[in-house]
């Protein structure tokens, strides 16, 4: 293993679980979850109904200290830290990003469009895989580019020489080492088809082929990059000596209390100074973390064969799915876990999805109709993924200014549904 000051930019030293320690699990680390940010102005705001409901609220005081600390850490580190926009893209908020990060990492044509349009400077792109109909609009737009295979490597070679040197491509690699907990995001798993193993691409980089690029994290800290890198510099080395970059991926969760920002910077300064490389990360999770809340209203409470239901407008399924797809439990301000014995309240989202519930919690006061819910954290994978089953509108997008004034960004109903189900120009 390496050794490296371990001494925080901004926060305490690490407490991780022994039983953590060997992987990732996102969303379940050992410690309390605290949304601590959104000001007393947000509570006011909440008791005279001036956020609507459901509505996506972006705190833009804890975007910016999140931001920050990024900045500080590409300072020192001499890496460049990129928004990975399949992470978090709102537009209202990128302009304040742009003042702190160099780029964006896009997935897709519209990924790249809004990274090169909204956000400005550098755009890099990696994707499973490049589609023909759209690969020429996206080179046109991008400064980097990384390929999955060296069959779609291959396939596009041509046109990516053709744009060099303002092209620069690269080739996904995996080094099989596993950190992440729930296989739905685990680059590592056997067999995976996210990037190519070390057998497959030999000891010399393919011709043309200037950068190397591995994700293997989720919402990880520095010690799980550094077991990472034990292994990746073990297959790869050969490799890493010959690339003029090499792109970390994201799954740094640098904003996250207790993440060790001094490891991450020594690991990076011994990869520049052992390969003579250009070091990129680019953290989707990181960047939003604990910088927005969905707010909630309850519609109705149900109490069948012993269960409490408060059901809700805002649904799981729809609007939060990492809740059903990890699954994990969001925090909801004011309420905690039941203890043994105790009986709580569980959550109804307004789909008919019979698996649309989540908790049970336990609340500080009974909770009543018309009450609002917050959920904490909700600004990362969630905006990004968000769904119209059952024809349920989108929840609302604002923004809670760092001078405390409240603005609503957007709303959504039956036209955004229509157009979404291919009628937008259908008259009734």
């Amino acid at each position: 293993m390496y050794e490296f000051h371990t001494g925080n930019l901004n926060h305490p030293a690490p407490k991780f679980n022994a039983d953590l320690s060997a992987a990732c699990n996102p969303r379940d680390w050992p410690y309390t979850y605290q949304f601590l940010s959104v000001s007393v102005q947000l509570n006011i705001m909440l008791e005279n109904a001036s956020i609507p409901s459901p509505c996506f609220v972006l705190d833009e005081a804890a975007l910016r200290r999140n931001l920050e600390l990024l900045a500080q850490v590409q300072d020192a580190s001499g890496a460049r830290i990129l928004l990975a926009l399949k992470g978090f893209a709102l537009p209202a908020a990128l302009p304040l990003v742009r003042r702190y990060l160099p780029g964006t990492t896009a997935s897709s044509l519209n990924e790249a469009r809004l990274g090169h349009e909204i956000f400005g400077g550098e755009v890099h792109a990696c994707a499973p895989v490049y589609l023909e109909s759209e690969f020429d609009a996206i080179a046109d737009l991008i400064s980097h580019i990384t390929f999955n295979s060296l069959s779609q490597w291959e396939r596009y070679r041509d046109r990516v020489i053709a744009r060099e040197p303002r092209l620069s491509p690269a080739i996904r690699i995996n080094p099989e080492h596993s950190e992440v907990a729930t296989d739905l995001y685990n680059p590592g798993v056997p067999g995976s088809r996210l990037g190519i193993n070390a057998a497959e691409l030999g000891d010399r980089l393919p011709e043309g082929i200037e950068g190397l690029h591995v994700h293997t994290l989720c919402e990880c800290g520095a010690d799980a990059l550094e077991r990472m890198l034990v292994s990746l510099e073990r297959q790869f080395a050969p490799l890493l000596h010959q690339a003029k970059w090499l792109n970390l991926g994201g799954g740094h969760l640098i904003t996250r209390e207790g993440y060790d920002t001094g490891l991450l910077i020594g690991l990076i300064q011994h990869l520049r100074k052992t390969y003579a490389l250009d070091i990129f990360l680019e953290p989707g999770a990181a960047v939003a973390w604990d910088a927005g809340v969905l707010v909630s209203t309850i519609e109705d409470r149900i109490e069948r064969r012993g269960i409490r239901t408060l059901m809700l407008d805002t649904s799981f399924a729809a609007h939060m799915p990492d809740c059903l797809e990890m699954p994990y439990t969001p925090e909801v301000r004011g309420a905690r876990d039941p203890r043994p014995g105790e009986t709580g309240w569980r959550l109804g989202g307004m789909t008919c999805l019979a698996g649309d519930t989540l908790g049970d919690y336990v609340f500080e006061h009974e909770p009543q109709i018309g009450d609002r819910l917050i959920f904490e954290d909700m600004m990362h994978y969630t905006l990004v993924k968000t769904l119209m089953f059952n024809g349920v509108s989108l929840p609302a997008i604002g923004i809670l200014r760092e001078n405390g004034r409240f603005e609503t960004v957007c709303t959504f109903g039956y036209a955004d549904y229509l157009r979404r189900m291919g009628g937008a120009n259908l008259k009734a």
